[in-house]
């Protein structure tokens, strides 16, 4: 059975070095997923570009997510990352399978993609309020026996609420 792990970062750079050490530790970069809040970007959209604003930081943190996936042929990660304008918190760029969660339910907000992808709603309200805050979301789905690495992983490069579901 597969579970989803879930942490919050409050610095790219450390969220990038967790993506980059999972990658690394051969877990599969299309089942890590980033949500992050574009306060640098346009208004977005909802579905695909970036805005002009798009700061390169962001940029470089959503591609090395999805890289390897879209070039892969996953089609739905490369169409489901980028610019989404979320009611009631904005501009955000989302990346890997999560993205593709959230295109389909921009009405019900990033609640409503976690809640698809297997988390809680009052985990999901709470990890929208950080998103809401300018916190970085970093998610995987790994097979059990694999979501306590994971956890220390994250943990380990300075995540916050970690939690498997």
């Amino acid at each position: 059975m597969s579970k989803a792990v879930i942490g919050v970062f409050r610095s790219e750079d450390r969220a990038k070095e967790a993506i980059n050490e999972l990658r690394s530790e051969g877990f599969d970069e299309r089942e890590i997923s980033m949500i992050v809040r574009d306060d640098e970007g346009g208004e977005g959209g909802e579905g695909g570009d970036r805005g002009e604003g798009f700061s390169m930081e962001r940029q470089d943190l959503s591609e090395g997510v999805i890289s390897g996936g879209a070039l892969g042929g996953v089609a739905g990660i490369l169409a489901g990352a980028g610019a989404l304008l979320i009611p009631g918190v904005g501009p955000i760029v989302a990346a890997g399978p999560l993205a593709a969660f959230l295109t389909g339910v921009v009405g019900g907000g990033i609640v409503g993609g976690l809640v698809d992808y297997g988390i809680p709603e009052e985990r999901g309200r709470h990890f929208e309020s950080r998103v809401r805050q300018g916190d970085i979301l970093v998610t995987l789905k790994v097979e059990e026996e694999k979501a306590d690495e994971v956890t220390n992983l994250l943990e380990r490069y300075g995540a916050e609420d970690v939690e498997s579901h």
